[in-house]
């Protein structure tokens, strides 16, 4: 059986590096034969707030492009997820797709009388891809990659995703030619290796 990879650029454009390595990586997964599919959440038409949280009890109604992103997201086996680091963080639209599909009944649910919550997502493994503008020791050293701790135990941990793993690409403003495409070779390796 084929494994199902779903690609998702979290840079707001395509014309960026994040994209290059997404590119590079599903170079990589090609030959492989796995199956591979992509999403450019910049071409998604939806709300990035999510407004009344999940105050309201019913289902939440999501945009047509957020349903299909659901759908996507239960279909893959590993997704890698690509965006760069700005304030410390992934950009906005990329923080409220997360909000946005990330909901009680699909990726979590809570239990009468359960502490924590039934992770609705196990079995899935995740690989970040992320490029900053920091110096890569110091994003290690002195933020102590805060981000990634976040992202791994409260994001997407929570919801089940088994294996969650890391590439640092920094700092970008400085780095040459021949450092990025060292870069993307190493990210198309990952992808043979589907990981």
């Amino acid at each position: 059986m084929k494994t199902n990879i779903l690609l998702i650029l979290g840079h707001p454009s395509q014309n960026s590096f994040c994209n290059a390595l997404l590119n590079a990586y599903k170079k990589g997964v090609e030959r492989t034969g796995a199956n591979c599919k992509t999403i450019y959440i910049s071409e998604l038409d939806f709300d990035v707030n999510l407004a009344d949280g999940y105050k309201t009890g019913e289902k939440l109604q999501l945009e047509d492009d957020l349903a299909e992103a659901q759908k996507l997201i239960l279909w893959a086996d590993h997704i890698v997820l690509s965006y760069p680091n700005w304030w410390g963080f992934m950009p906005a639209i990329t923080k409220g797709f997360i909000d946005r599909i990330l909901l009680p009944d699909f990726a979590f649910k809570h239990h009468s009388g359960k502490i924590f919550p039934e992770k609705l997502l196990k079995g899935k493994s995740l690989r970040l891809l992320v490029t900053m503008d920091t110096p890569k020791w110091w994003f290690y050293l002195i933020y102590r990659a805060s981000q990634y701790q976040i992202l791994k135990d409260i994001v997407f941990g929570y919801v089940g995703f088994d294996l969650i793993r890391f590439s640092t690409f920094g700092f970008m403003r400085k780095s040459t030619d021949k450092q990025r495409t060292k870069w993307l070779q190493k990210v198309e390796q990952l992808g043979t290796q589907l990981k």
